[in-house]
């Protein structure tokens, strides 16, 4: 027992062996009666992807920790596992904490509702009591600076209007884990620029814990403290951020 309370003080993140496999259709389908006509006739078969094959890590309480790797890597996959929107295949990922998850954000955002409805409809996804909404809600409008377009529906909003919202609502209190994927591209260089203010006030507080992804290895370097490298569903090499970038920089040298 005071192992295990021991591991809970100093892990907000563990990955114990994490296989993910996906079944994708052997053959092209290209509509659902394509799809149905094959199934009656037997004709449809699955071949196995593993997006991710007996990944471990561990990311300690209050660390900020990079996960890099080449596109289809698989490290999408495994904030989707951390942050509980998919299940993994074999293993398990013990999560000690509330998450705030930067991962597609405007996700399961409903386009005909309008931006202030779907505060309410994504803070409830989040764990955000509707009193909770109502006492933050000119701070996440604030933070999102689109005042004027409140009550438009947002099928009327581009993209980077909904990023904003989504990251306002993610970021409005300080959560335990901060789950960023990918650079920030909500909007103007500006707003980017406000975005990362907030996540490093968050770093600097030291009280949360950060995992961060990025194909910018500077970022990640800049940002983070170690770093987890994982390459075609493997992981590679973990450990101090600038021996991680470094190793992983060498790998397109070796190429040329």
């Amino acid at each position: 027992m005071a192992e295990s309370s021991t591991c809970e003080q100093e892990y907000a993140i563990e990955v114990n062996h994490v296989t993910m496999v996906f079944n994708m259709a052997s053959a092209k389908l290209n509509n659902l009666k394509e799809y149905f006509i094959a199934l009656a006739h037997h004709e449809l078969f699955f071949k196995e992807f593993k997006a991710l094959k007996d990944v471990s890590f561990k990311v300690p309480k209050g660390s900020v920790v990079g996960l890099v790797g080449t596109n289809g890597s698989g490290k999408s996959t495994m904030l989707k596992i951390i942050a509980g929107v998919l299940e993994a295949t074999e293993g398990e990922c013990i999560v000690r904490g509330n998450i705030a998850p930067l991962i597609e954000l405007g996700a399961g955002f409903d386009k005909e509702l309008t931006a202030r409805e779907n505060i309410y409809l994504n803070g409830a996804l989040l764990g955000y009591t509707k009193q909770f909404i109502d006492e933050h809600l000119d701070e996440i409008v604030d933070f999102a600076e689109l005042e004027n377009f409140m009550d438009m529906p947002l099928k009327n909003y581009s993209s980077g209007m909904v990023a904003r919202i989504a990251f306002a609502i993610a970021t409005v209190t300080e959560p335990d884990i901060l789950i960023v994927d990918e650079t920030l591209s909500v909007g103007d260089v500006f707003f980017q620029e406000k975005c990362m203010k907030r996540i490093r006030s968050f770093i600097d507080s030291g009280k949360v814990t950060v995992l961060f992804v990025s194909h910018n290895i500077k970022q990640v370097e800049d940002l983070c403290d170690t770093a987890v490298w994982i390459e075609k569903g493997v992981k590679r090499m973990e450990g101090p951020v600038s021996e991680v970038c470094e190793a992983y920089r060498n790998q397109f040298n070796k190429k040329k």
